[in-house]
């Protein structure tokens, strides 16, 4: 009895020992590590101190513990190749997520879009060039649990994808609410020994393949299993799998290992429907290699494809349970358990699209064109009738006659007065019955100082030239009315800055200025075309931005209380360019409040050949669409 009694107090003590070490493990609370491009890139403790690449936010993460947070803030990361310091913990995983929907505090909503491209050539078609970095000398195993949510990786030859080609080693990892686009692969993994207690899982996500060729597929899978495993290597649940040629595939004919795969409430899309004389699809579900290395459990799916399985040898085996459908070709067989459909699955089809991130912020409705041609316009109110003043010149070069500036009424589109000959880059204010227009003289093929423009009636003008240029050139202006008087904010390329920056000027008068030499915004960042206004003690600036290393243009906005201290709103852009007629560019943006909603007008353009200007409307006054700006979120500090 003695000895037994040793025994069990033995493990009594192993087994008290062991929860202690789990109960450390599960509460360890790690390090949260921001990601945004408005941050500083210090430190990453908080969005004011970001890191602005996800790779540096990765580099940071402190040990193997686990439990530590990268936290991203939504937009576009030019980034490939991406690998954390540390994996994370059994009980304990690291995560890499967005803050999606806004509740994080980075003022914004929406995916991260880890992007693979070539900035500026495109698609990254190379074999292993990816979003996560893996190879034949590196292996993607340093991802071993971690947790991703809402990220959209695109832009090389996987997203969502990883690899252990240097070693075969177990491997765990879980993907929620995300999308994986790739030319091989739109998510998976290779060369991985699973974990029975640790699955593999993608949830809620859409796998794009964009190839058909050799290993494509919306997802792939590679386990190296001796023989079949009661349980799933990997798990998709209420996922959409999408590709050329496969949804599904695994197996590499230079391997041998077994892999199984649970499918619960997907959608597995094969677009290949050719006639069977032409080259239709090898099979929504395919194993490369013989049919008997790859075993699948379907529950509750729709499968849209010429046929179902496909095999280099034999047959997939598969097992069935709940609803699943499948709309093949008319003359293709439909495997026992599965119900053939004979319409075509709308609901299904539909899901090749990822779910739409969440509205945040300001929300604007963008409306048709109001000038095609055109890049400048500014709206105005004169005696009553809301005008815009178009600022007409040819998109580059061209004679100096082929600049002005003409006043139109924005909805009969009369003309009102033409002026400013030689001169562009201009913006309009109304005071006390005198109409202002602040422009730039084109000569030399560039632009210098700024001169104001002004007539009480529209026909007979007068100028004075009112800001001079040093060792710079001066472009866009703006002005508003202030506490003090009269503010503008002017564009400028002054050398000793990166890019263009706004510099600002007072007057009492709107034709005597002074230029106030501590005030710039954008010492650090591009910061073009200003539109200022001032609001309850607070100036904001709507500046175009450019979001390098893209060749793309958004619409910012900064506030200050003295033009000194500028703070960036944490909804940042306030527009972005949609695609399709919007090309790459929201920018030159002038608005006006008008019968208790706000106006905005923005310039369209690839930014090198045409322009076209289109309106938005906010449906509330200029006050409100500030406060909603900066309502959520840190805003981080600029200079």
């Amino acid at each position: 009895m003695h000895g037994y009694t040793l025994r069990y107090f033995a493990l009594l003590a192993a087994a008290s020992a062991a929860l202690l070490v789990s109960g450390a493990m599960l509460a360890h609370a790690g390090v949260t590590l921001h990601v945004s491009a408005m941050g500083d890139n210090s430190d990453g403790s908080t969005w004011e101190k970001a890191f602005t690449t996800v790779q540096a936010a990765l580099d940071a993460v402190p040990d193997e513990k686990g439990g530590h947070r990268v936290l991203i803030r939504p937009g576009t990361y030019m980034e490939a190749n991406l690998h954390p310091a540390f994996k994370g913990a059994p009980g304990n995983y690291n995560t890499l997520e967005v803050d999606f929907d806004g509740s994080q505090g980075s003022g914004r909503s929406g995916y991260a879009v880890l992007d693979a491209s070539d900035a500026k050539r495109g698609f990254q078609s190379v074999d292993w060039w990816s979003n996560f970095r893996e190879s034949p000398e590196f292996s993607g195993v340093d991802w071993d649990r971690w947790n991703l949510r809402h990220i959209y990786a695109t832009g090389g030859d996987a997203g969502l994808f990883w690899d252990l080609p240097p070693k075969i080693e177990p491997f765990t990892v879980v993907v929620e609410d995300s999308v994986g686009i790739g030319r091989a692969f739109g998510g998976g993994v290779g060369h991985i020994l699973p974990r029975a207690d640790e699955p593999i899982v993608f949830r809620r996500c859409t796998l794009w393949s964009q190839d058909w060729w050799g290993d494509a597929a919306g997802a792939y899978v590679r386990a190296e299993n001796e023989s079949m495993q009661d349980t799933p290597d990997v798990t998709f649940e209420d996922c959409s799998l999408v590709g050329p040629d496969n949804a599904l595939q695994a197996g590499n004919p230079s391997y041998s290992g077994y892999t199984r795969v649970k499918l619960k409430g997907c959608r597995l899309i094969s677009l290949n429907y050719s006639q069977p004389r032409g080259t239709p699809g090898s099979g929504i579900i395919v194993s490369t290699i013989e049919g008997r290395f790859l075993h699948v459990d379907l529950e509750d799916c729709t499968l849209m494809g010429y046929k179902v399985f496909g095999a280099g040898e034999g047959e997939v085996s598969y097992s069935t349970k709940g609803s699943v459908r499948a709309y093949v070709q008319y003359e293709q067989d439909t495997p026992k358990g599965m119900l053939r459909i004979g319409y075509w699955p709308t609901e299904a089809f539909a899901s090749i699209l990822p779910p739409a991130a969440p509205q945040y912020g300001p929300i604007l409705r963008k409306e048709s064109l109001v000038r095609t041609e055109m890049c400048e316009v500014t709206p105005v109110e004169w005696n009553g009738r809301l005008c815009l003043m178009d600022c007409v010149r040819p998109a580059s070069g061209g004679e100096d006659s082929q600049y002005y500036l003409c006043l139109r009424d924005a909805e009969t589109n009369e003309e009102l007065a033409r002026f400013a000959d030689g001169y562009g880059l201009a913006c309009a204010f109304v005071h006390d019955g005198t109409f202002y227009a602040f422009a730039s003289r084109h000569e030399n093929n560039d632009w210098n100082d700024v001169t104001v423009f002004y007539s009480k009636d529209l026909k007979t003008w007068e100028s004075k030239t009112v800001i001079t240029q040093e060792n710079e050139h001066l472009f866009n202006s703006s002005v508003c009315a202030d506490a003090d008087g009269f503010v503008m904010a002017y564009e400028s390329n002054d050398k000793q800055y990166p890019a263009f920056t706004t510099k600002f000027a007072r007057s009492k008068d709107l034709l005597n200025w002074e230029k106030i030499p501590d005030a710039i915004l954008g010492r650090d960042r591009y910061t073009a075309c200003p539109c200022i206004r001032f609001v309850e003690g607070m100036y904001y600036v709507i500046y175009t931005e450019h979001r390098e290393p893209r060749w793309f243009f958004e619409a910012w906005l900064a506030r200050s209380p003295d033009l000194k201290a500028w703070t960036l709103s944490p909804s940042n852009p306030l527009l972005t360019a949609n695609g399709d007629d919007e090309c790459v560019n929201n920018s030159d943006v002038d608005l006006i409040e008008r019968d208790g909603k706000t106006y905005i007008y923005y310039t369209i353009s690839d930014q090198l050949t045409w322009a076209n200007v289109k309106r938005a409307t906010y449906d509330g006054s200029l006050k409100e669409l500030f406060a909603s700006a900066f309502a959520a979120g840190v805003a981080p500090a600029t200079r």
